[in-house]
C-alpha cells in the first residue's frame, strides 16, 4: 500500500491542491488528513471541496473540534500569552468564515482512525493517541514513551501531526512513529515549501530493513505562497503570519518549541 498523509492544513488550500496532485502522481492508494483543517490562513471553506472531491479521509484535530462546536478558543495547547494572542486572532477569523455546513462536518470527524494495512496495525491521530493537542517533539520525546503508546494502543505504526515539524523514529519490535509535518505553513527553516509524508508498506516498502515493512518519505510541496500571502493580506490577517509564509521563518508559536528546535530557527 501507498498512503499519503497530510498534517495541519491551516486553510492553505493552495498547498493542499499541490499535495493532492503530487500524491496521486506517486500512486497513492489512499490519502489521509490528520486534522486542523482551518487556522492561520485565509478562506477556510476552500479546503472542504478539495478534500471531498479527492476522497481524503480526515481525523479531528483540536481546531476542528473547536470550530465545529463553536468553542471559545482553538484548544491549541499554548502557554505563552503572545502565542495565545495570535492564536485567538486566527481562531476568531476561522470561526467567522467557516460555513455552518462545514462546521457540522468538523463535528462529525473521528478523533482517530485505525487501519489494517499489509498486516500492520496503523493508528492515525492528531497530537497523540492520549491527547488531541499534545505536542510530540523529536528532541524531547523518548523512544520508551513512544513504545509505550504502541503497547497501550495496540499499534505497530502510530502517525500524528500538531507540532508543525516532520520527523520519524524507529521503535522496538520494528514499530515506528511518524510525525507527518503540516501543509499549512513552512517548518521554521527559512524555506517556503511545506511537507507531507508518503508511507509505503508491504511489497511497496522496497527499502525497508526492519521486521515491519514500512518506508516513509517526507515530501516537500512547492505552491504559490505569494498568492497565499496576498490573500492573507486582503483578509487582514496578521503581518506576522504573512511574514512566515514569505520567509519560511516562524514569527509566532516560538514559545512551544524545545530548545533544540528553537535553535534551528531564525530567532
Amino acid at each position: 500500500m501507498k498512503l499519503a498523509l497530510f498534517g495541519g492544513l491551516y486553510s492553505n488550500y493552495l498547498a493542499l491542491q499541490e499535495a493532492i496532485r503530487d500524491a496521486c502522481e506517486r500512486g497513492a492508494d489512499a490519502i489521509y488528513c490528520l486534522g486542523d483543517l482551518g487556522a492561520f490562513g485565509p478562506h477556510p471553506d476552500r479546503v472542504f471541496p478539495l478534500l471531498q472531491d479527492n476522497d481524503v479521509h480526515c481525523v479531528q484535530g483540536n481546531y476542528d473540534d473547536s470550530i465545529g462546536n463553536e468553542l471559545d478558543d482553538c484548544q491549541c495547547g499554548y502557554t505563552d500569552p503572545q502565542d495565545n494572542y495570535f492564536a485567538q486572532i486566527s481562531y476568531d477569523y476561522t470561526l467567522a468564515n467557516t460555513s455552518g455546513d462545514n462546521k457540522a462536518l468538523l463535528r462529525q470527524l473521528p478523533k482517530e482512525q485505525r487501519l489494517e494495512v499489509d498486516g500492520l496495525r496503523v493508528l492515525l491521530f492528531h497530537g497523540s493517541p492520549r491527547k488531541t493537542n499534545e505536542f510530540l517533539w523529536e528532541s524531547t520525546t523518548s523512544t520508551a514513551f513512544l513504545d509505550r503508546l504502541c503497547d497501550e494502543h495496540q499499534a505497530d505504526l502510530i502517525i500524528g501531526t500538531h507540532s508543525g515539524i516532520h520527523w520519524e523514529r524507529a521503535l522496538s519490535q520494528g514499530r515506528r512513529y511518524i510525525n507527518v509535518g503540516v501543509l499549512g505553513r513552512p517548518e521554521n527553516d527559512g524555506k517556503t515549501n511545506v511537507w507531507y509524508a508518503f508511507v509505503r508498506t508491504g511489497a511497496d516498502a522496497v527499502s525497508s530493513v526492519s521486521d515491519v515493512p514500512v518506508d516513509v518519505d517526507f515530501i516537500p510541496v512547492e505552491y504559490d505562497y505569494q498568492r497565499l500571502a496576498t490573500e492573507m493580506r486582503d483578509e487582514a490577517l496578521p503581518d506576522e503570519f504573512i511574514e512566515t509564509v514569505l520567509t519560511g521563518w516562524w514569527t509566532t508559536c516560538l514559545e512551544i518549541l524545545p530548545s533544540r528546535e528553537r535553535r534551528a530557527g531564525w530567532f
